[in-house]
């Protein structure tokens, strides 16, 4: 990946993250439903066939938003 596609990719997550971030504090999303979409973005990358250099991607894209849900980046706790 091209440290322009690097750059874009993490400003994207970062503006997702701040997104989710901003509906739990407003109510519009409760905490469970926000782990729930990250759960959704996740499943077809852990689903995902292909050669071998494909599947290392999804997987790598699956551990990434696996670790968000598992460290509560996307929602704000006590």
């Amino acid at each position: 990946m091209s440290t322009s596609s690097e750059h874009a990719g993490q400003a994207a997550l970062s503006i997702c993250e701040a997104l989710l971030l901003a509906m739990n504090d407003r109510g519009l999303l409760p905490e469970h439903e926000i782990v729930g979409v990250l759960r959704d973005a996740a499943a077809p990358h852990e689903n995902a066939v292909g050669t071998e250099l494909d599947m290392e991607k999804h997987r790598a894209v699956a551990d990434l938003i696996n670790a968000i849900i598992a460290g509560g980046n996307s929602v704000r706790r006590p």
